[in-house]
């Protein structure tokens, strides 16, 4: 994942106008800490982030539990997620981290006790990838055995030519960004089948994120208004459903999206309130554990 990223400004802690339930949880909340930053400029990072600067990231977004996403794809340091998970307090808060094939059990053990739950495949551009295609099944054999999930970044093409091994994998499967198939054919693309039929096993997940980039047509990144595809999951696949806000993001450079569009994109999506409260809340609470 890329690195960069803008510091949330101070005054940034209203709550959004379409305020999150009770107990709702952000399943993609980026921590970039300046410690473990490969590149970008000095004020572009937090600088040894604090307990308080994860709780502002919270709390711009409005939710009381977070799923924190390891910001690195090149490296193997975990260390900003799991500080950012001590600061905000287990009960609060997991972690999905990035691994490279050979870390030990050592490591993997260590990730465990400070509340990692996943590791996360972001293969849709192989070439910045810490692992490869061939490396995802033994890796998600090996955390199957800690209750871990995958967590994967792939594209759609990605997901049609992997669909046998997708069908192999032991463990949970968590599905990043499918709101995002190919438009405007996405309901016709062989990928929404393949995940169609992998949901029918009762261990895969979607995580519907990158919403505020969704929501502008031709916003950084080639994203465009994905509304039609986010309902199709969320209408036939309620219960599979979970939300990632997938902010703060490098891509909003110097341009911030306003508060309230994150979870007013999610309105449009879930127009059902009660529905809402199961993307937000409950899903959330089987995937990741949340008591």
């Amino acid at each position: 994942m890329p690195t960069d990223n803008v510091v949330p400004h101070s005054s940034g802690t209203r709550k959004p106008a379409s305020a999150a339930p009770e107990g709702a949880c952000d399943a993609h909340m980026h921590v970039y800490d300046r410690r473990f930053a490969l590149h970008g400029p000095p004020d572009a990072m937090l600088d040894h982030a604090t307990a308080a600067d994860y709780r502002l990231l919270q709390q711009r977004i409005g939710t009381q539990r977070t799923v924190v996403v390891q910001p690195r794809a090149h490296g193997t340091d975990n260390s900003v997620t799991l500080a950012a998970i001590q600061a905000l307090g287990a009960e609060h808060t997991r972690g999905v981290a990035v691994v490279r094939p050979e870390v030990s059990d050592a490591e993997l053990e260590r990730l465990h006790a400070g509340g990692i739950c996943g590791i996360r495949f972001t293969l849709y551009t192989p070439a910045n990838a810490a692992t490869d295609f061939a490396m995802v099944e033994p890796l998600a054999q090996r955390v199957h055995a800690l209750g871990w999930h995958v967590q994967l970044h792939w594209n759609a093409d990605q997901i049609v030519e992997h669909a046998a091994l997708l069908a192999r994998l032991p463990c949970t499967i968590v599905f990043d960004h499918l709101a995002r198939l190919p438009l405007p054919d996405a309901l016709a693309h062989p990928a929404y089948d393949v995940v169609r039929r992998l949901l029918d096993n009762g261990r895969t997940w979607i995580k519907l994120s990158g919403a505020y980039l969704d929501s502008r047509v031709g916003a950084a990144g080639g994203y465009a208004d994905t509304t039609g595809i986010a309902q199709a999951w969320a209408q036939q696949t309620p219960d599979r459903v979970v939300w990632g806000s997938d902010w703060p993001h490098p891509t909003e450079r110097t341009a911030k999206p306003d508060d309230a569009q994150l979870f007013d994109l999610l309105g449009q999506w879930v127009p059902d309130e009660a529905a809402r409260r199961r993307v937000l809340v409950d899903n959330p609470a089987r995937l990741y554990d949340f008591s």
